[in-house]
């Protein structure tokens, strides 16, 4: 078998984040008197990290270091209270995940949403499949697309990158498993278009999530 194991991003990929992750950052801004966003820019918002998140939501004008700040520690507050109340895994998801694990094949995560998220929305949203390794954001190392953490992840896989699909629905995944040397799939059913996703690096593109099985049969 070409490849041994499949890591993934989070949000636009597994689970379906948008509308929590766009209400949350709504409630910040409208918290401090900014304009809010409809859901759709937050497509273009979501993908690297909370700071980036607030810094494309906040007004161009008002990129001021407290508010940068005070933006992303409401965000979080907000998203701390409603991180569940509609994100759902994709449809199609559970039956990749189960197809995965009756094949043996290693599964990972890689976001660069906050580790804390990262690991409850695994933990309570996708309890019934064995992720060996799950990362988010963590001060103690760089977000993507730097493939530091994707190499991480090949190295306590014990697998030669290459031997790795990387699945993930925006540029910066797929600019991060160019750079680990990893094998890009983008997502359509995501957050971002197909034209992005071929113009930073993926080899395959799906329409949906059990597509990638006939990449590994």
């Amino acid at each position: 078998m070409r490849f041994q194991a499949v890591l993934f991003d989070l949000d636009g990929t597994l689970l379906d984040t948008l509308e929590d992750i766009a209400d949350s950052t709504n409630a910040a801004l409208r918290a401090q008197g900014f304009p809010e966003h409809p859901l759709s820019a937050y497509r273009y918002f979501i993908g690297d990290g909370v700071e980036s998140l607030v810094r494309r939501a906040l007004p161009p004008e008002r990129l001021e270091a407290a508010i940068l700040a005070r933006s992303a520690e409401l965000m979080r507050r907000e998203y701390s209270a409603r991180w569940a109340d509609t994100t759902r895994p994709y449809p199609a998801v559970p039956e990749l995940l189960d197809a995965l694990a009756a094949m043996g094949l290693p599964m990972a995560v890689l976001s660069n949403k906050p580790d804390e998220f990262t690991r409850l929305c695994v933990l309570r949203l996708l309890p019934r499949w064995r992720f060996e390794v799950v990362l988010g954001a963590d001060a103690g190392r760089p977000k993507k697309p730097d493939p530091a953490a994707a190499r991480q992840i090949a190295a306590r896989l014990n697998l030669p990158p290459a031997r790795i699909v990387y699945l993930g629905d925006t540029n910066t995944d797929m600019q991060t498993a160019v750079a680990a040397g990893m094998y890009a799939v983008g997502a359509l059913w995501g957050f971002r278009t197909a034209s992005e996703l071929t113009a930073s690096g993926a080899q395959v593109l799906l329409e949906k999530p059990t597509d990638l099985l006939g990449m590994l049969s």
